[in-house]
Formats: structure tokens, sequence, C-alpha cells
């Protein structure tokens, strides 16, 4: 494994790179340097991203465009250059985008992130014709996540809890429930699974409306 990450991976053996996805000259030295070192490259998992709360009408168009940078020009970029490896194996490759549940429902706040991660599923379905039959391309829909930094996005304890409630699953996703999900997808077991988002969000999140009808919903 080979990891572009903020901290170590635990309990895999690894590899750490610095790569700015952002920058397309970092990106091909990134993987230049993997099919140098290991001679393929058999799966790539596109997680960089994130944004932090700002309404649209407060946000500059550069920060706006740093935002798209990050989470679909620079999952773009990093499967570009996958595939060209990718295309000249027998066994082809896999890639994965991790998207959002907030590229498909209204994200006030976080409207720039929300177009970007909308832009990674339609990139995915996209690049799976183009780039079939040798490398799959597919995208895992990620609902609420419950990490050691979800008291700044969700709240405290008891804030975390009432969020849960609201999802029909009775949690937030831990990070290994995405993680598995993005195994399944890279490897063989979904050799015929290509241009797919799967969503794991627990069910999803009820309308709004629910809690405030009137109606007798069962």
């Amino acid at each position: 494994m080979v990891t572009c990450a903020r901290r170590p991976v635990e309990g895999l053996p690894y590899e750490f790179h610095s790569c700015d996805i952002r920058d397309d000259e970092s990106v091909k030295s990134l993987i230049d340097a993997v099919v140098e070192k290991h001679g393929r490259l058999d799966v790539v998992v596109n997680n960089a991203g994130g944004s932090p709360y700002v309404l649209a009408a407060d946000a500059s168009a550069k920060f706006s465009t740093k935002i798209i940078e990050l989470n679909l020009i620079g999952a773009l970029s990093v499967s570009t250059h996958a595939n060209a490896v990718m295309q000249g194996q027998d066994s082809g490759g896999s890639i994965v985008n991790i998207s959002s549940v907030s590229g498909h429902r209204p994200t006030p706040g976080t409207a720039a992130y929300g177009a970007a991660k909308a832009g990674i599923d339609n990139l995915t379905s996209t690049l799976a014709v183009e780039w079939a039959p040798k490398v799959r391309v597919n995208s895992v829909v990620v609902g609420m996540v419950e990490t050691e930094q979800s008291e700044l996005f969700y709240g405290d304890a008891d804030s975390i809890a009432a969020i849960s409630r609201n999802v029909p699953l009775g949690r937030l996703a831990k990070p290994a429930d995405i993680g598995w999900a993005t195994a399944f997808l890279s490897s063989s077991a979904a050799s015929y699974i290509s241009g797919a988002s799967l969503e794991v969000h627990g069910g999803g999140e009820p309308p709004h409306y629910l809690s405030t009808t009137t109606a007798d919903i069962k």
C-alpha cells in the first residue's frame, strides 16, 4: 500500500509519499515513483478532499476555485495518470472515488464542495465508459462519518446521538464502514461493477418535513 495521508496507516505495511493533488506535475511524479518502485499500479482510491464552512455569498472566487481543485480536479488528475499506467497492464486496474451525499442534496455552507462532489459522481460514470474494459471506475457516496473531528461538524456526544437517531441504522458511519465498501469495489468480487455510485449512508437521512408533519406516518 502506498498512501498520501495526514497520518500513518494502522495495521498495514505502507510507504508514505507527499503529494499536492492540485498540482498535476506533483501527481505525475507520485504515480511515476510508485510504478518505478513497484512495477505496477492496481488500485487507486481518491480520498483527498473536504471544505470549511463558508456561505456561498461570503466565499471568494479564489476560495471556491481551491475547493473545486481539491475535491474534483485533483481526483481527475490522479485518475488520468493512473489510467495511463493501468491501460498497459494485462489486468487493468480499479479506481474508486470517494464522493459524498453533499453532492446529492443542498449543502448550505459548503456549496463549492457539494458541487464538486456532484461532479465526482458524473466523472466516475463518464470515465467508466471511456476507460473500459481495462479500468473500472466507481464511487463511494459517503454519508455522515464519526471521526476524531466529529465534534467540529456535529457537536458534542449528545448532539451526535441526536443526529444518529435520524439515520435509519441508528448511528453515524465508522471509517471502517467506508473502508470496507472501498475494498469491495477495488476487489475482484466487484469485477463486473463499473460506473456505479455505492451509497454508504446508513439508509440515508429522512426528509426534514417528516420531523414537523402532523400526518400519522409510521
